[in-house]
Formats: C-alpha cells, structure tokens, sequence
C-alpha cells in the first residue's frame, strides 16, 4: 500500500483474514513500527483472536539482511532513476527485481553466535544491568 498507517495495516489483516480458512490460526511476524501497536490494530486484534503478531527485536540479523536488501535497491537502481509516476516507479522496481533473479546473491551472516553474544555481554557491562 502506498502509505503504512495502522489503517492500512488493518485493511492488510482484514485481507489476510478474508483470505485464510477460518480454522487456521494465524502467525505474523512484523517489525516494532508504531503502526503495529496502535489502539486500532489491538482493537481489531481483540476481535480477531487467532491472529497472533510477533514483533521481531531491534537490529535482529534477519532483519538488517532484508534491510541491506532494500538498501542495493535504492542504490543500485531507485536513486539512478527519474520517474514521472509512482506506477513508473513500481515497474522500474519490479524490473530489478527480475533481472537480480536471474542470478541471485545469497546473503549470509558474516558473525558467528560467539561473536554476537560477547557484543551483548559488552553492552550489558556497559549499562551495568543483567539483562
């Protein structure tokens, strides 16, 4: 959706749930955007409990490799381009993104968990707190 309100994150569960047999229930991940946690999204969460969101924590690895994704995008092919429209934009996007599957790069975590864990016990003595 051109904008990413908590009405229209309820407009996408709404689609979601419209979408879904009625039996399932429904597991979403998403990140800590304010729009998420709105009193209209836990309203219609309230009416809907089988879904079940999951807020991914900040800087999770995953999320900096899709980060890092769309940051390719706008360099390698958003900021070199001039669109008159945002339909123009979208084209160029998906065209991207056609061309980068032909020959896809994998991304891969270059720190190990050992790595990481020792960077979370430096920021913990740092704040002097146990968790």
């Amino acid at each position: 959706m051109s904008r990413h309100r908590s009405v229209e994150f309820v407009r996408f569960l709404t689609q979601i749930d419209r979408q879904t047999p009625a039996a399932l229930e429904l597991h979403l991940i998403v990140d800590n955007y304010g729009a998420h946690k709105s009193p209209k999204v836990k309203n219609w969460l309230k009416k809907h409990p089988r879904f079940n969101l999951h807020f991914t924590p900040t800087g999770s690895s995953w999320l900096n490799m899709v980060e890092s994704w769309f940051s390719q995008i706008t360099q390698k092919r958003i900021r070199r381009g001039t669109f008159k429209s945002v339909k123009q934009l979208i084209q160029a996007i998906n065209h991207y993104i056609e061309i980068y599957n032909h020959n896809p790069t994998i991304f891969s975590w270059t720190k190990d968990a050992n790595m990481i864990l020792a960077k979370i016990n430096k920021c913990k003595e740092a704040l002097g707190t146990p968790h």
